[in-house]
């Protein structure tokens, strides 16, 4: 093996149920480095890192990390080996306080059990270390996400980890928490730790990665420094094509027509707390966006569309109507729809059929007495699985077994099928991979191309200038700029999003 190599996984096999799912892979991480491990859902990602932290038996290959060949049986046989593991979900206990979770299992011990005094004077000097001074002492779920996961990384630390595995750390932050995350990754590196680094957003892997290993379909496409790869060569490599139309903007110029009023009309809407005057009009068929940081009133904003805050002010028109929406339910009649930011916790229902999530919303249409009428609701399902191709085996196959982009899709599926006339997306692709990304891109303009208005939020501004004739960037809970044609550019966005918000004219020059 060579000696700047920590960890060497040689031709890695694994199978389920005749599915290869890990063929012949080849995978090494060199010491003091980041890494970038990419591929779409279903690449064998996931895979690969529960074969190495001990979660899957692999059926082929070798594993030899820090100099010695292992077979780790449980995840806790690779975390005593030096190998640590930050999820999405972040796979610590939330009512426990910070200092358990950072010790948990591994808890200073004196004459009469667990020495507590010491365990809370660890936990706290370990986080101030790491430029965080929280009183370690409180539940760790009175904590922001991104507190959370400086307390994961803590934890990693403090079990004296040689590699660090970092599943979509970023998923929940701020681009300032974003950052400091960043920093602390380049300390790390720098004191000698390696770093395997899992994430969607190509920004983030051009900016703190020094390497990038690309799967697909379980097998090894190739390893490439970062410096020497371009975006658009990464994405093709992952999707298996060129990958040029993915990536470029796709739609024009709005077409309005003679004598058309706005589906949705607001103006001044302040809720007092983090919308303090947006006005943003929505015309039919029409695509517009919003952009801004986290906290900037997005996803407030969307949820007055919704009625789920009915305490703002300000003007609210559909079709040239005033209402005042006083919960979802009246949206819904309306003719509006909502897939929220959070689709694991406020879209799906885990436990539960692609079947019944989809008709949910479609039930009192389809059932009488009680009674759901079984042939009503398996038309509208067989429908939208082929229409928006949702890829499942069975349309009783649990939603939760499916991957984040047909999760998506389904979900589309359950509001396409009220025949809506505004779809409100937040942050539809989070945590989907490229080539599902390109899929739900490319319904959304279906639906903008059959006459239904879109409310688009991202924090993805390459998403926003691919798809929307509009973008109105929202900072402080009031516009900033609105953004059409030529001026749809990532420069002038992130412009408006650090200007003040009364400097609102373009600059063309």
């Amino acid at each position: 093996m060579d000696n700047n190599l920590l960890l060497e996984m040689r031709e890695i096999d694994k199978r389920f149920s005749g599915v290869h799912a890990l063929d012949s892979v080849d995978f090494s991480v060199r010491k003091g480095e980041i890494l970038a491990l990419m591929g779409e859902n279903g690449a064998g990602k996931s895979t690969l890192i529960k074969v190495l932290t001990g979660l899957y038996r692999k059926d082929g290959g070798q594993i030899i990390f820090d100099g010695t060949e292992r077979n780790f049986h449980t995840p806790q046989d690779s975390q005593r080996a030096g190998i640590s593991t930050i999820y999405q979900e972040i796979n610590l206990i939330p009512h426990l306080s910070v200092a358990e979770n950072i010790f948990i299992g591994q808890e200073p011990r004196n004459a009469f059990g667990i020495d507590w005094d010491s365990v809370n004077k660890q936990a706290r000097q370990l986080l101030l270390d790491n430029g965080i001074d929280i009183d370690v002492t409180q539940d760790l779920a009175s904590y922001s996400t991104a507190v959370q996961q400086m307390v994961a990384i803590t934890r990693a630390i403090s079990q004296n980890a040689k590699l660090l595995i970092m599943d979509e750390p970023t998923s929940s932050l701020a681009d300032d928490e974003v950052q400091v995350m960043f920093s602390k990754m380049r300390e790390l590196v720098a004191k000698g730790m390696s770093i395997i680094f899992i994430s969607h957003k190509l920004d983030e892997v051009f900016t703190i990665c020094d390497r990038t290993t690309i799967l697909k379909d379980g097998k090894l496409v190739g390893s490439y420094d970062i410096d020497k790869i371009t975006k658009l060569e990464m994405v093709s490599k992952m999707i298996g094509r060129d990958a040029s139309n993915v990536l470029k903007r796709t739609v024009g110029v709005y077409e309005e027509k003679p004598g058309t009023i706005p589906l949705v009309h607001t103006k001044n809407i302040d809720n007092r707390v983090t919308l303090h005057g947006v006005s943003i009009d929505i015309r039919p068929g029409e695509i517009v966006g919003i952009a801004g940081l986290l906290g900037a009133g997005k996803s407030e904003y969307a949820k007055v569309l919704f009625g789920c805050d009915n305490t703002y002010t300000g003007t609210f028109e559909v079709e040239g109507k005033p209402v005042r929406l006083k919960s979802p339910k009246g949206a819904i009649d309306l003719g509006f729809a909502y897939c929220s930011e959070d689709r694991k916790v406020e879209g799906i229902f885990p436990h539960m059929t692609i079947t019944e999530n989809m008709t949910i919303t479609a039930l009192p249409r389809i059932s009488k007495f009680g009674v759901v009428d079984s042939k009503k609701q398996k038309a509208i399902v067989d429908k939208y699985i082929e229409s928006i191709r949702i890829k499942t085996p069975s349309s009783e196959q649990l939603i939760s077994n499916l991957s984040g982009g047909n999760q998506q899709k389904v979900l589309l599926g359950r509001w396409l099928s009220m025949n809506p006339r505004l779809i409100i997306l937040d942050e539809p692709t989070r945590g989907i991979d490229v080539g599902a990304k390109a899929e739900i891109e490319a319904l959304i303009r279906e639906f903008s191309q059959n006459g239904i208005s879109v409310l688009y939020i991202s924090s993805e501004l390459e998403e926003l200038i691919r798809n929307c004739y509009r973008i109105v960037v929202i900072r402080d809970g009031q516009n900033s700029v609105e953004l059409t044609d030529q001026d749809i550019t990532e420069e002038n966005i992130m412009k408006y999003i650090a200007k003040n918000a009364k400097e609102t004219e373009v600059d063309h020059g």
